[in-house]
């Protein structure tokens, strides 16, 4: 499968604990890590709550 690169570029600070539990289980923990995560619909999914706070590749 196709692989996404997420990087996490604005703080999770002041938004709500649904947000940070997903950011959390997207494997992101401080400012500008990068993952590289598989391309599913669950993955992509999550990423949309938070696109906000990410950069994708």
């Amino acid at each position: 499968m196709a692989k996404i690169k997420v990087e996490l570029v604005k703080s999770t600070i002041g938004s709500s604990p649904y947000q940070k539990k997903v950011v959390e289980a997207l494997g992101l923990n401080k400012l500008h890590t990068v993952v590289e995560l598989e391309d599913t619909p669950q993955t992509r999914g999550a990423i949309a709550k938070v696109c906000h706070l990410l950069k994708v590749e």
